[in-house]
């Protein structure tokens, strides 16, 4: 009697460390895949992640979505393309919106008219293509938030940080790994006994 209740109580244990390490997993290869959308991805090819502030892309892009956008020639740029593109050459400021028209400006040069998705009216001045920063290559909601919280020293803190916290949760499951393997034998010698 006293066998039955310790091996199901063995058995609740087990369930729940085995449910507690697929949820922290599961966690840990949630976080891995935003970071890697997030920051990996974009540097390795070229692009770059910005983040909505606005509601003028709402529904597609609502504030606090990241977009990442690379850079394609003026050619490939098309009506439909969403665009993130400075608001005067040489500044800081950019917006997102989509090409509704592409026109020739009086020296030969291709510009854009945009617009956002949730605007009645298209931007007051055409985009000229050295303003363009990138067409929207993907975009991942509710990421632009936090990226938005931390400056680019935070931002590079917390991916050492959670690299340090997914080695940290890696060498935990191998210990805990290895700690069961060595009592798996002690207690089937136990349960033989008579």
């Amino acid at each position: 009697m006293s066998s039955a209740r310790s091996s199901d109580g063995g058995g609740w244990r087990l369930g729940w460390r085995l449910g507690w390490r697929l949820v922290v997993g599961i966690v840990g290869v949630g976080l891995v895949a935003v970071l890697v959308a997030t920051v990996a991805l974009p540097r390795v090819a070229g692009a770059t992640p910005y983040t909505v502030l606005t509601g003028s892309m709402q529904p597609d892009l609502p504030p606090g979505t990241l977009v990442v956008v690379r850079p394609v020639p003026a050619e490939d740029i098309g009506i439909g393309d969403v665009v993130t593109y400075q608001l005067a050459s040489g500044r800081a400021a950019v917006v997102t919106h989509r090409v509704v028209a592409v026109s020739v400006d009086d020296h030969g040069g291709r510009t854009f008219l945009t617009r956002g998705d949730a605007n009645g009216t298209p931007d007051a001045e055409p985009v000229r293509p050295v303003q363009v920063r990138g067409r929207l290559w993907y975009a991942v909601p509710y990421a632009g938030r936090a990226s938005s919280l931390l400056t680019n020293d935070r931002r590079q803190v917390a991916v050492q940080a959670v690299a340090g916290a997914l080695a940290l949760y890696a060498a935990w499951m191998l210990t805990s790994a290895a700690r069961d393997r060595r009592r798996q034998p002690v207690r089937s010698a136990e349960r033989g006994r008579p």
